[in-house]
């Protein structure tokens, strides 16, 4: 600030340094106030209540992406039981994306616990009234993401103001209607198999790296005519693609001495980072992980100051990858320089693209196809110590993405897999209380599907045996559920 300008509003500064050191105080201050309201609580509060607090994220009409405006794990401290609301789109729009997401970030505040959906819609906006089995389809989503209690925002419509249209379990004349009779269906299972799904833990091996500081510096720096919040865009292209693969995954926040769990860790976006951050990502690497890491990460330091150094700065070491330059990836696409890649069907370069030129010993596995960028590699991977890094220059699809995660992990066993098929049958697989795998096999779809048992075990819902190789039929929007 000078004598000659003044800022009205901090968020409208145009030094992007200045804008995310101000929106990381009033992620704390968040952080600060919350734990101030839980201690006053803890005060009057008796040995058997507990805090929670419901937290929300990116809204686009229904939950998007990571939270810009709170540090989850950070406010989250001040808790006893963390808390969520989870919004989707539904009817035909219906995937379970955003219920595993939100799940993934929630399971991740309060390590070891489960979590409570304290909000989720009943009939919500005339687009959200459920197809029949839906509801029973998303409740259980929500229990084979980790959450220990599911409850509906509302409990009957209200009849004015603003939320009116956003219609409860009953309607506005408190009848029963088919929404509020498959809730009643829905606790009389969570009644009957809780002896079965409580408690249940997720055993992932793989892990999606998330910022909220990398998140405001990357939204001041907008690429071409893109808008809004392209940090989420960029979250939710990776996670999606990796559910749609049946990729189980953990969220977090940070890399340490836990991550040595994760076999494979997904860095997308980390366009802000200090040094040490980028080091121990180095260091987990080195140790023998695999990291797929995306454009635009350790581009600049935690105050937003891009680093002097070729790109992508302290990463370069462990990607065996550099680049000076970069451009917007006008009628460009990608081509495979490898076997294992198929993209002819996935291969539009989206959003940004860095032109890389490899290290000796780098391994090419993408080439742009453009007349002025055909000698550049788009995606690249590298040894590195005893574990292997997979540097992509672009935004890919999710198809592609798919692949380069194949790639990288082609010679692992990984539990995170948890079938090998794909959406819209999603595989969701937990550990009980009693030491047993759950196996979860939702329809997100509206048409029945036939698949094959790979597991064998007991059907939760019907108490009949099932074999491995044996055939299975789930009408739509239906799941089953197996304890093996």
């Amino acid at each position: 600030m000078t004598a000659g300008r003044i800022f009205r509003r901090w968020e409208n500064t145009i030094n992007a340094s200045l804008a995310c050191a101000f929106s990381r105080y009033q992620r704390q201050q968040v952080t600060e106030y919350l734990a101030w309201q839980a201690a006053i609580v803890r005060e009057y509060a008796q040995p058997h209540q507990f805090v929670t607090h419901n937290f929300d994220f990116e809204w686009r009409g229904y939950s998007y992406g990571v939270q810009p405006r709170v540090d989850h794990f950070a406010a989250a401290q001040a808790l006893d039981i963390a808390g969520v609301d989870i919004y989707h789109p539904s009817q035909a729009h219906l995937t379970g994306r955003e219920i595993a997401f939100g799940g993934a970030i929630t399971r991740s505040l309060k390590p070891g616990q489960n979590y409570f959906v304290l909000e989720t819609q009943a009939q919500g906006f005339a687009q959200w009234t459920p197809f029949p089995g839906q509801l029973h389809l998303q409740a259980f989503s929500h229990i084979a993401s980790g959450a220990a209690m599911v409850s509906y925002w509302h409990w009957h419509s209200i009849h004015n103001a603003f939320e009116t249209y956003w219609k409860g379990l009953l309607s506005h004349d408190f009848s029963r209607n088919p929404t509020w009779q498959e809730a009643t269906t829905i606790g009389a299972d969570f009644a009957r198999l809780s002896p079965q799904l409580a408690e249940l833990k997720a055993e992932n091996d793989v892990a999606l790296l998330i910022s909220n500081e990398a998140m405001d510096a990357l939204n001041h720096f907008l690429p071409g005519d893109a808008r809004g919040n392209i940090y989420n865009d960029i979250f939710r292209r990776f996670h999606d693609a990796l559910y749609d693969h049946n990729i189980s995954l953990d969220i977090i926040h940070d890399v340490n001495e836990e991550t040595s769990r994760y076999r494979v860790l997904i860095v997308p976006g980390l366009y802000a980072a200090d040094e040490g951050l980028l080091t121990r990502i180095n260091d987990y690497i080195a140790r023998g992980g695999r990291a797929l890491i995306g454009f635009k990460s350790g581009f600049s330091d935690e105050n937003v100051k891009v680093r002097s150094s070729a790109q992508p700065g302290v990463l370069r070491q462990s990607c065996g990858v550099s680049y000076s330059q970069f451009t917007l990836p006008e009628e460009t696409t990608v081509s495979s320089c490898c076997a294992e890649i198929d993209c002819r069907n996935d291969n539009q370069a989206e959003l940004w693209m860095e032109l890389l030129t490899p290290d000796d010993g780098t391994r090419p596995l993408l080439r742009y196809q453009h007349p002025a960028w055909g000698e550049y590699a788009a995606a690249t991977e590298a040894d590195y110590g005893q574990g292997r890094a997979l540097y992509v220059g672009f935004l890919p699809q999710k198809g592609l993405i798919s692949q380069l995660f194949d790639v990288l992990t082609a010679d692992l066993t990984l539990n995170s897999r948890t079938s090998a098929y794909r959406y819209p049958l999603v595989v969701k697989k937990m550990r009980n209380r009693a030491g047993n795998n759950i196996h979860f096999l939702f329809n997100y779809s509206g048409e029945a599907m036939d698949v094959v048992s790979e597991t064998l075990g007991t059907a939760l819902l019907s108490g009949e045996t099932v074999y491995v190789g044996q055939p299975l039929r789930l009408r739509a929007w239906e799941f089953t559920i197996i304890e093996s």
